[in-house]
């Protein structure tokens, strides 16, 4: 498979996430609901696809990580194994560790996003000439860049595990 056509996934498993997050605070809303184990199962597979889908990009693929797509690894590997680790240990009250990890993350995500869209936001020394914060590798359907799936990804994360943490 293609990276062009790699990219094409990852952005179609983006906007799933965004109908998703959708989905459970519309379920959430009429009162149906999953249990906490399987809502942070859920949360955990989606943190650990991530952090399967930025390994891929950059060691296969081989595209250069910028600045802040280092910051958001650094929110999204650890909250991958904490889910992870959390789901098998049944701990109930995960979401104290990974709710933090999803605000700052999606904020990272965010902010990297609309330097995407305003590259003047940021002063040009604070991202390498080599692999800028400003490029986009991906930008698909007209608007979906690899901070728009990393964000995807943590807010809908950070919702399952609110979820999660309402019916402990």
């Amino acid at each position: 498979m293609s990276l062009e056509q790699m990219l094409r996934l990852f952005a179609v498993a983006a906007l799933a996430c965004n109908a998703a997050t959708v989905v459970v605070l519309f379920r959430r809303a009429r009162g149906r609901q999953l249990s906490a184990r399987t809502v942070t199962g859920i949360a955990a597979a989606l943190a650990v696809g991530a952090t399967l889908g930025s390994l891929y990009l950059s060691e296969i693929a081989h595209l250069e990580p910028c600045r802040w797509c280092w910051f958001q690894r650094i929110a999204m590997y650890p909250l991958a194994l904490v889910l992870v680790i959390g789901q098998l240990v049944r701990d109930r009250g995960v979401y104290r560790y990974g709710l933090p990890m999803c605000v700052v993350g999606a904020a990272m995500s965010t902010w990297h996003y609309l330097l995407q869209h305003f590259p003047g936001l940021e002063g040009a020394t604070t991202c390498s000439l080599t692999s800028p914060c400003t490029v986009r590798y991906a930008w698909e359907f007209g608007f979906v860049s690899i901070p728009y799936m990393a964000g995807s990804v943590f807010i809908l994360v950070g919702v399952l595990l609110n979820l999660s943490r309402r019916r402990s």
